[in-house]
């Protein structure tokens, strides 16, 4: 049995992905904001803990990540404040990241978006801009990072059955297919079991091929 940790704890991929991960005997901590989502994240199976990144610093995060084996960053500001988006989404984000190398915690996932990057092409005055720009600060720096990261690209998120389909690296990056935030959960329960999928930016949809066959490396 490994420990593993969820920051961002409450959102809908998060839960998923709790409940996939205790179902299947792994020791789950769950990190959220709002101690009125403890009885939530409870259900899932995993240890509840409140905790807020935005305000925490890398020291106190180092010391809740502590004994784990592994940590998922699922948090996020949820749009509208830029300041408030920047702050979570790159700030705390990394903060995570220097956090987990301090505690000795190897594996890193991060969930990101399909099309994320310094050329995420989002105007100024657009209200996903500080998001895009955030995200693509956020993947950098964990790129350069010396833990054994995976970053998650889903195609726009949906409330849509996990029937575990994807592909992987679509050629048409804009909106349209969506992604189920329960097909997201089944990727990021499925990345944490392969090792050999850290160093790898994985982009998908929902799609046509089973998670497993998905993620094996071309060629």
């Amino acid at each position: 049995m490994t420990r593993l940790a969820i920051i961002g704890g409450h959102g809908k991929v998060a839960l998923e992905l709790a409940r996939i991960l205790a179902a299947d005997g792994e020791d789950v901590t769950s990190f959220f904001r709002n101690p009125d989502h403890t009885e939530d994240v409870a259900a899932t199976g995993a240890t509840p803990s409140v905790l807020d990144v935005e305000h925490t610093t890398t020291a106190e995060l180092a010391s809740a990540l502590r004994g784990h084996d592994a940590v998922v960053w699922s948090a996020g500001a949820g749009g509208g404040n830029p300041d408030r988006t920047y702050a979570v989404d790159r700030d705390a984000a990394i903060r995570s990241m220097d956090a987990a190398a301090e505690a000795g915690v190897g594996r890193y996932i991060m969930v990101s978006y399909l099309g994320a990057g310094p050329d995420h092409g989002v105007p100024a005055d657009h209200s996903f801009h500080a998001y895009a720009e955030a995200k693509a600060a956020a993947d950098r720096y964990l790129r350069g990072t010396g833990l054994a990261w995976t970053i998650l690209g889903p195609g726009s998120l949906t409330d849509g059955p996990g029937n575990g389909l994807i592909d992987v690296d679509p050629a048409d990056t804009s909106s349209g297919t969506g992604t189920s935030r329960a097909n997201v959960a089944l990727v990021a329960a499925a990345v944490l079991r392969l090792p050999e999928t850290a160093g790898r930016t994985i982009e998908f949809r929902d799609g046509t091929l089973p998670v497993a066959a998905a993620l094996e490396p071309a060629g």
